[in-house]
């Protein structure tokens, strides 16, 4: 596999090994100790969560607060998604930065952010499959956001605004210039 890290400090992009041939293909899709050797950090994922949507559906930009912050591992299994992760950490020199990974069922690229970061993704293709492996529990009670189209964070999600899904929470998610880092 080839691990890159982004320009935010903890986040990598994972390329795994694919083996293809006639009757199809085969990678390892999670590796716990090549995960650990390569990113340098242990981890225990405790839940997998996967979900479907379709075309124009963003979710996010989603996070926990400690004690029930939580690191993730996505892909896509079926479609593309364009993934995005932003630095919460109060203490980092990427604070309030974001990286855009495209994530599709074809590249089979991965992306890791560790605790600390809010994400989210926007579904480009007609329906898309997201998984991801995540190290904490889920904990409503400590479960927040950032809205989407913050003006300080200025993210491009590279579709027409008009056309966007999004729920009722992620409509009304805070600004980052209200939200106090607990990371």
């Amino acid at each position: 596999m080839t691990v890159k890290e982004t320009a935010l400090k903890g986040c990598f992009t994972i390329q795994p090994n694919v083996f293809e041939d006639k009757r199809g293909y085969f990678f390892e899709s999670f590796n716990q100790g090549k995960f650990e050797e390569h990113i340098g950090i242990k981890i225990d994922f405790v839940q997998d969560n996967e979900s479907k949507s379709q075309k124009g559906v963003l979710r996010g930009l989603h996070f926990q607060i400690p004690p029930y912050a939580q690191a993730k591992l996505v892909r896509v299994v079926q479609g593309e998604v364009l993934d995005v992760a932003v630095d919460l950490r109060k203490d980092s020199p990427t604070f309030g930065k974001h990286q855009s990974v495209l994530l599709t069922a074809k590249n089979k690229t991965q992306f890791f952010m560790p605790r600390g970061f809010a994400h989210g993704f926007l579904v480009l293709s007609d329906t898309a499959i997201f998984s991801y492996k995540i190290d904490n529990v889920y904990a409503p009670d400590h479960d927040t956001g950032i809205i989407w189209n913050d003006k300080d964070l200025n993210i491009d999600w590279q579709f027409e605004k008009e056309k966007l899904i999004l729920s009722e929470k992620d409509k009304n998610l805070q600004s980052f210039k209200n939200f106090k880092s607990p990371f």
